[in-house]
């Protein structure tokens, strides 16, 4: 079986709740963390029997440092301190050490004064029946790289003496994994894995500042592993200690790490015949071809709100449930719900939240398998009674507590419209606006949620992520991250919003936490679109008339065309020939709202530019509506 651990110090609470929370994330070891033991009130006798007791095993236990290449009373009190902490492994029960590279400003600079310590330290730790996991520090005074630590490795010459590597320290520098092909796999002890942001900077900061959980940066995970594991690495893949500013010390980091790393794990194992799969038979991530619909929770007068705004962007209540207070809105391709019932999941959505959206479906390839792997990643199963005539639709509980229904064309899931669904008599004829489909859907959450989301989703279903942007509001800042499925059928913005009352964070204190802000629907001609709006009474969000002379000198768009587009309030961007065009409606519901867009020539981003203007616009709008 696969050994998977996490390190100690980024998992919150004391040390008891930190195993616990390991144990039941679905861990089955541990690194523990020195002043995870030294803050701890029971002995090490007491510790041992918990992690036994929960079915865990320490890989190693560390920090172990500034140990070689001293001299006189300080290399006497460096063997004095191994003896104790050798004793102390001894009684924990744990087989490794892990040693970094000294970075002692006092360590002698001769190769030969390292080597006579550390093979001492290999031969004092095997007479104890232990293994020492070498590591280099990239702030070592002497050993700084994979390669140096290799070359002592093999100069000690010891068959407990091994080496321990942080795909950190071994990638963030720019490094390719290639570069770790040559390392014999009985002499690597113990493996460390963490992620970053893809840019060159001083590897002792951005360790510091931006350690991240795998998936969550842009270090080549994948490659470091397929190395590793074609080098014949048998020991446990461990998440590594985390950056203070990341998800470290969160509520869900332990439930995310583990996502993290059994994805990356079986990424590589599907293609690399030399990595175990970390759990057999789990289904691979899947492939959303679409959002089938997207579900509000409302009572009677906030659903009559949104309808009314509805009809005004021109769709069309088409359907009724056979037994409950919901209706179906559709145009071109969206289904928008409209749940006022006063029991059930919306229900309950609505008396915690207030109005707002609750649920969402996508289209999926096999519905079954999807909730089979997001269960194994640790996503709780979404179920609820179901009436006579009525599917159930599998879906699982998202982060934040949304629902997520899965649709597939394996059984009558693709149905669910004519089979719980009547059509309405006599619907009033709509002229459509031209709104074709779901373009995205924004989700607002608290800045360290992010990257919680982040994994949970692209864990569980094939998505490329864009680099995190900054998007200045009149009140602070809000931290953006796109991610898609391969082909854009479905894309969703996660914005993180700090304490201060920005119009993202706004949001989120109104309603009581994360959860969607925005949906676009995607149009093939914003022009004919906008003027079908208007007729229909649309009200829209008014740009200021400075944005528009910026337009003209920033593009050098013909006047006719800002003239369009300031009639409009119509917000426009451009990628060398690819365009983008957006509208926006009022706020509603202490902040929602939606947005309509077109695409021209594959214009792959969100307007980003264009943020501050629009989020100034609706606080303007705020105010004035508040007076």
């Amino acid at each position: 079986m696969m050994r998977l651990s996490v390190a100690t110090t980024s998992v919150p609470g004391d040390l008891s709740e930190k195993l616990a929370a390991i144990s039941a994330a679905g861990f089955t070891g541990i690194e523990l963390y020195e002043p995870d033991l030294t803050g701890f009130a029971g002995s090490p006798d007491e510790i041992r029997k918990q992690v036994e007791d929960l079915g865990l095993r320490i890989e190693v236990f560390h920090p172990f440092h500034d140990f070689e290449g001293l001299d006189g009373e300080s290399r006497f009190s460096a063997f004095e301190r191994l003896e104790l902490k050798l004793d102390l492994l001894n009684q924990l029960g744990a087989k490794t050490l892990l040693v970094g590279s000294t970075a002692h400003p006092q360590a002698s600079p001769n190769e030969e004064d390292h080597l006579r310590d550390l093979t001492e330290l290999a031969d004092r730790a095997s007479a104890r029946g232990i293994k020492i996991a070498y590591i280099a520090l990239p702030w070592g005074r002497f050993v700084q790289t994979d390669a140096g630590a290799l070359a002592m490795v093999q100069k000690v010459d010891r068959a407990n003496f091994g080496l321990a590597l942080n795909s950190f320290f071994s990638l963030a520098d720019g490094s390719m994994p290639s570069h770790l092909r040559d390392i014999p796999g009985d002499k690597l002890f113990h493996v460390q894995l963490s992620d970053a942001p893809a840019f060159d900077v001083d590897v002792r900061k951005l360790k510091r500042e931006f350690g991240m959980l795998p998936g969550q940066g842009g270090l080549k995970l994948g490659g470091f592993v397929r190395v590793l594991a074609k080098a014949g690495y048998q020991g446990p893949w461990s998440i590594a200690r985390v950056s203070t500013t990341s998800l470290a010390g969160s509520e869900s980091f332990t439930r995310d790490a583990y996502r993290s790393l059994v994805n990356l794990l079986d990424d590589v194992a599907r293609t690399e015949p030399a990595l175990e799969a970390p759990i057999p038979d789990l289904p691979p991530r899947v492939h959303a071809t679409g959002i089938e619909f997207v579900e509000f929770a409302t009572n009677e007068a906030t659903g009559a709100q949104l309808k009314t705004m509805l009809n005004r962007m021109c769709f069309r209540m088409e359907r009724r449930h056979i037994s409950k207070n919901v209706e179906l809105w559709r145009q071109g391709a969206v289904n928008i719900v409209v749940n006022m019932e006063t029991e059930g999941f919306s229900a309950e959505t609505f008396r915690e939240h207030g109005p707002s959206v609750c649920d969402m479906g996508l289209r999926v390839a096999d519905a079954a398998k999807t909730v089979a792997r997001a269960k194994a990643l640790g996503a709780p199963v979404f179920s609820q009674p179901v009436g006579t005539g009525e599917l159930d639709i599998p879906a699982i509980k998202g982060v934040g507590g949304n629902v997520v229904h899965f649709i597939d064309e394996k059984s009558d899931l693709h149905r669910v419209w004519d089979i719980e669904f009547d059509a309405v008599p006599n619907a009033e004829a709509t002229q459509p606006a031209g709104l074709r489909r779901i373009d995205h859907v924004a989700q607002t959450m608290r800045y360290q949620e992010m990257q919680s989301w982040l994994t949970y989703y692209t864990s569980t279903f094939e998505m490329d992520k864009s680099p995190i942007v900054d998007v200045p509001d009149p009140l602070g800042i809000v931290l953006s991250q796109a991610i898609s499925s391969p082909e854009g059928e479905v894309r969703l913005n996660l914005n993180g919003a700090g304490p201060r009352r920005t119009f993202a964070g706004a949001f989120l204190a109104d309603r009581f936490g994360a959860g969607v802000q925005h949906i676009a629907f995607l149009t093939d001609d914003i022009f004919e679109t906008s003027s079908q709006l208007q007729k229909a009474g649309f009200e829209r969000l008014q740009m200021p008339e400075n944005y528009y002379a910026d337009l003209k000198a920033r593009f050098g768009l013909a006047d006719d065309v800002i003239d369009q587009l300031q009639a409009g309030h119509i917000l426009y961007d451009r990628d060398r020939t690819s365009e983008y065009f957006q509208i926006y409606s009022v706020p509603i519901f202490d902040g929602f709202f939606f947005e309509i867009v077109e695409r021209r020539r594959s214009y792959q981003g969100y307007g980003a530019r264009n943020a501050p203007i629009r989020l100034a616009a609706q606080m303007r709008y705020q105010k004035n509506k508040a007076k």
